[in-house]
Formats: C-alpha cells, sequence, structure tokens
C-alpha cells in the first residue's frame, strides 16, 4: 500500500481535526456552532461525516479555531 492510499479523504480529514481541535480548546461541539454561527447540530454532522461542508463554512470553523484553513487537512500525525 503506497502512503497515498493512507491517507484520510478530505472530509474525514476535517472531520478529524475539527474535533481535535475542538477538544484541546475544551469546548463542546454546541459552543462551537455557537461561536461559529452555526445551527448547534452542525458541527456534530460534520465531526461524524455527514455534512458536507462548503468553504465558507470551513472558513468559519478555521477562523473560530484560530487556525489556518489549510491544517484542517492536514493528515494526523502517527504516534
Amino acid at each position: 500500500m503506497t502512503k497515498l492510499e493512507r491517507v484520510p479523504d478530505a472530509r474525514t480529514l476535517l472531520a478529524i481535526n475539527v474535533q481535535q481541535l475542538r477538544t484541546k480548546m475544551g469546548i463542546s461541539q454546541e459552543k462551537l456552532a455557537e461561536l461559529a454561527g452555526f445551527h448547534r447540530t452542525y458541527v456534530s454532522q460534520v465531526e461524524r461525516r455527514v455534512a458536507n461542508a462548503t468553504t465558507d463554512n470551513i472558513q468559519k470553523l478555521a477562523d473560530t479555531l484560530s487556525v489556518p484553513v489549510a491544517s484542517l487537512f492536514e493528515a494526523p500525525q502517527e504516534n
């Protein structure tokens, strides 16, 4: 298997990174949604890979999490 085959798809990377950053901030999905201006269930849908986030919403998430948009699509580091 090549390295590219092991990299998760964009929706999965977004879900993983949003959840990790949100948890690191110590806030709930509901609080992140409130801060970003989303409905309270939206962050849960992003983290469960149910919602297909638009570029505008990805930008809002990045701004709220205080990270560059690109960091939401970085592959998680292996431990």
